[in-house]
């Protein structure tokens, strides 16, 4: 397989720690779990990390759009939700894989806007590039180093 490495993060878990540091470029952040599953709770879990990035790329692509369009933007919020739902009409439910992984978006858009910019902010709001990665059936490769 051909891989080419766009972006080079590190992430560092010392000993007898779930404490995640990751380093990013020139910046440098926390990632670790809530002091009842063990962590020390000095930054947010992975799963309120992955929201945060798609938030925060929805938002980035809904305030690009409407800059672009020259809409009367003014203000975006955006609440995200993760859970595991069983597939309705599931034969296996005992089967882990008959869980299904569900993100819900909900979007707050202030401004003036018409009901057909609000639509179209809804439909951008799926276009981003985080979401897209999320969607696509991604693959993930680990090898020892």
């Amino acid at each position: 397989m051909n891989s080419t490495i766009v972006k080079s993060i590190q992430v560092v878990v010392e000993k007898d720690s779930l404490l995640a540091t990751i380093h990013a470029g020139k910046h440098t952040f926390l990632i670790d779990e809530p002091l009842e599953a063990g962590g020390s709770n000095q930054g947010p879990d992975p799963y309120e990390a992955l929201l945060g990035a798609l938030g925060a790329c929805t938002a980035i692509t809904l305030r690009m759009y409407a800059q672009n369009k020259g809409w009367p933007l003014a203000r975006i919020s955006i609440r995200l939700g993760h859970q595991k739902n069983y597939s309705l009409d599931c034969q296996n439910c005992e089967q882990p894989s008959s869980r299904l992984e569900v993100i819900e978006k909900v979007l707050l858009l202030e401004g003036d806007l018409s009901s057909m910019q609000l639509e179209r902010l809804k439909n951008i709001a799926d276009k981003c590039p985080v979401q897209k990665t999320l969607s696509s059936g991604l693959m993930i490769h680990s090898v020892l180093a």
